[in-house]
């Protein structure tokens, strides 16, 4: 039923009847991967950061892409499990307009976080947050934590605990590729 909608609004254009409809679609893909949905989107908080290869990378710079930013650390076991999920994940990103950056938060552990991604060689960004200032801004408690952030830079999801990114994930992507929901508001 889902398919079938997201047809007929492709086909017939969008009016704002049927951006709803999408969004009721997308809601349900959101809802059954556990995706916690704001009431009110807000901008997210900008950052940049220094990645595992030495390059400074920024949010804002990756304004008009979606972004799953992905908080982790290496003494997380769950987060440690995610990761080939996520190198996966990656590989199939490679021509969509999403993007995947990882945010290990250890602190004083750089080199065994380069030693851990060295081992997976992953196709992400992986960005190092040694003080703490990103995952406060962006309140972190528990670990692995994702947020979804749609291609106006407003967050659009918070994820909570680990996931099987290669089941759900290609679904939760193609909502957060079609950024609907932003127009709607």
């Amino acid at each position: 039923m889902k398919t079938l909608i997201l047809l007929v609004v492709a086909w017939a254009g969008l009016t704002q009847t049927d951006i709803v409809a999408v969004n009721l679609a997308h809601a349900d893909v959101m809802a059954d991967f556990g995706v916690v949905q704001p009431k009110t989107r807000m901008l997210a908080p900008d950052f940049s950061l220094k990645g595992v290869d030495g390059k400074v990378r920024s949010l804002s710079s990756l304004r008009g892409k979606s972004v799953m930013l992905h908080f982790w650390a290496t003494w997380c076991a769950p987060c440690r499990q995610e990761m080939p999920l996520l190198h996966g994940l990656s590989k199939e990103l490679e021509d969509d307009d999403v993007v995947l950056l990882c945010v290990n938060v250890d602190r004083g552990n750089q080199a065994g976080v380069k030693d851990f991604m060295g081992a997976i060689n992953p196709d992400f960004n992986t960005l190092l947050d040694p003080e703490g200032d990103v995952r406060n801004a962006y309140s972190i408690r528990a670990l692995p934590t994702t947020y979804l952030i749609g291609r106006d830079g407003k967050l659009s999801g918070l994820i909570m605990g680990e996931r099987d990114w290669s089941k759900a994930a290609p679904a939760l992507l193609k909502a957060m590729q079609a950024d609907i929901k932003g127009v709607a508001e």
